[in-house]
């Protein structure tokens, strides 16, 4: 009789198991949606990106959105680097916005946040996410 505590505990945790596997629910995932990307030339060197998504869950990934539209541009514009400034992140309803701001440049930039346009761009295409 000793181990009938164990054996109670034991036929309670299987009892419970069971119970939640026969109310789980089938998940059904949203899929990302990009919205587009606006650039905003600020200045010569610094360049606005305002980008919005839906079906994201976290602010990560609407910031990735417009990095990823910043190396894009970057190149575009014949540079190769890029030094974040600032993001900005929003939510309305079901949808993700950034406003990020990039100041792009030939050489690498000072800083701690910058980034190889052409290595960001190469990354974001192989993720399928959207640029420019």
């Amino acid at each position: 009789m000793q181990f009938a505590p164990y054996i109670s505990f034991l036929a309670v945790m299987a009892a419970l198991t069971l119970a939640a596997c026969q109310n789980i629910a089938p998940v059904t995932q949203v899929p990302v949606r990009y919205h587009g990307v606006q650039t905003r030339l600020l200045d010569n060197d610094l360049v606005q990106f305002p980008v919005t998504l839906s079906g994201a869950k976290s602010a990560e990934r609407v910031a990735r959105y417009a990095e990823c539209a910043a190396a894009q541009y970057t190149l575009i514009r014949g540079f190769g680097f890029a030094r974040h400034v600032r993001t900005r992140i929003g939510q309305q309803a079901d949808r993700l916005s950034a406003d990020a701001v990039y100041k792009i440049s030939r050489s690498l930039p000072q800083g701690t946040k910058t980034i190889d346009a052409e290595v960001v761009a190469d990354a974001c295409a192989r993720d399928n996410i959207p640029v420019v």
